[in-house]
């Protein structure tokens, strides 16, 4: 669907100008939006302006009379905290808006955000996604989007995203993301032992990579990530340790509330909180090598 049809709101709020959010934000622009953004960051927000985009000194200022309001931030408490919280950014929003939640959320929260929306006649889209900053940059993430208002948000989802994926009810975007970085950051677990492993027996790490991703162990982690962050010691994904252990965390809570026994799931959130308290604060997701090679020789 192209973003110029008719009745499409062109201006729009982006509140959170982070790593992702900042190109983001710069895609929207690029497609003809007119975007005003904010960001704690005083230099993010600079940043945005020399892009072409319009800055506000606060959450509430930039949402103030636009109907479509896109947040991209760290944990759904701060989402929440700043929309209807102490931030109060759909203060001044008017009726019939539409937030769409890009952050990496609670679905629990996600369906009190809705609730609390509602109330005050704004709808509540939950996309979250995929694909790091580099596909950040180039437009082309995965989105998985929740609501029943997702045909509303596609013409901002498609100036940021390739691939825009309805996964259902409110929050069921907020679950299937999290379920990624699980398995993402599984798979990362098993192949940061795998390397080690080898290592020690004498192989190459670089040649044990090749030949993982010519067969069947190849993965994100193999294909993406081992070569240019982890080898090369640069550990430069722009994604933090901290964060992917928050969304497997959220996984593995969710698991709980449903009576779930799934036991690869606790024990991949055991070692991911392990590694982000081991590291230092701010340490990159790929740096989950460093915490794996420390740990299997402390065993010893």
């Amino acid at each position: 669907m192209s973003s110029d049809r008719a009745g499409v709101e062109k201006e729009v709020a982006f509140i959170g100008l982070g790593k992702m959010g900042l190109p983001m934000a710069s895609n929207l622009l690029a497609k003809g939006f007119t975007v005003t953004g904010f960001d704690l960051s005083a230099q993010a927000r600079d940043e945005f302006v020399t892009r072409g985009g319009r800055s506000a000194d606060s959450a509430r200022a930039a949402a103030a009379g636009h109907k479509v309001i896109i947040t991209m931030l760290p944990t759904s408490a701060i989402v929440m905290d700043c929309l209807i919280g102490s931030g109060d950014a759909v203060a001044d929003v008017p009726a019939g808006a539409l937030v769409i939640d890009m952050s990496s959320s609670v679905p629990g929260d996600t369906l009190k955000l809705g609730a609390e929306l509602e109330k005050r006649g704004i709808s509540l889209v939950d996309a979250p996604v995929s694909g790091g900053v580099t596909r950040a940059i180039s437009g082309q993430l995965a989105i998985m989007a929740g609501s029943e208002h997702v045909d509303r948000a596609l013409p901002y989802l498609e100036a940021m995203g390739s691939r825009i994926f309805r996964t259902g009810k409110l929050g069921s975007g907020h679950v299937m993301k999290v379920l990624n970085n699980y398995v993402s950051a599984a798979g990362a677990l098993a192949t940061m032992e795998a390397l080690i492993l080898g290592r020690d027996f004498g192989l190459d790490e670089e040649l044990i990579t090749v030949i993982l991703n010519a067969s069947t162990g190849r993965n994100n982690t193999t294909e993406r990530k081992v070569k240019e962050f982890i080898l090369s010691k640069s550990w430069a994904s722009g994604f933090e340790m901290a964060l992917m252990s928050k969304d497997v965390s959220i996984a593995a809570a969710l698991s709980r509330e449903m009576g779930l026994n799934l036991e690869m799931l606790a024990e991949t959130e055991k070692a991911w909180q392990q590694a982000t308290a081991l590291l230092q604060q701010g340490a990159d997701h790929t740096e989950i090598y460093r915490y794996v090679d420390q740990v299997s020789h402390a065993r010893k």
